[in-house]
């Protein structure tokens, strides 16, 4: 999983970057922990690079712009630029994440 900064994280959602899904934590949740290795594991079954990860602690403007209401959240941006990118926040199992990210790949 790519980390991105808040200049990474721009380039992805004008549709120049190569992601399809961001995940947003914070480094101190223990939720996020364990959402992260729900992704590590999607991760295999997913197109190389699909999922970023960013610290939206160093991102504010991000988190406000998006409206995150609560980490961990998943950022999916559709393969269509024009499209407002949707937030996912229920990290329930490997197979939903997956099924959320294909979503937007195709």
């Amino acid at each position: 999983m790519r980390e991105l900064n808040e200049q990474d994280v721009r380039i992805e959602l004008d549709g120049r970057g190569i992601s399809n899904a961001i995940y947003l934590y914070t480094p101190l949740c223990g939720t996020c922990n364990a959402a992260r290795r729900m992704l590590e594991v999607a991760e295999y079954l997913l197109p190389e690079d699909a999922i970023s990860a960013a610290n939206v602690n160093i991102m504010p403007q991000i988190a406000q712009d998006f409206q995150i209401r609560s980490v961990p959240a998943l950022l999916l941006l559709s393969s269509d630029s024009k499209a407002t990118p949707s937030v996912h926040y229920r990290m329930g199992s490997v197979e939903e994440l997956l099924s959320a990210i294909r979503s937007v790949i195709e």
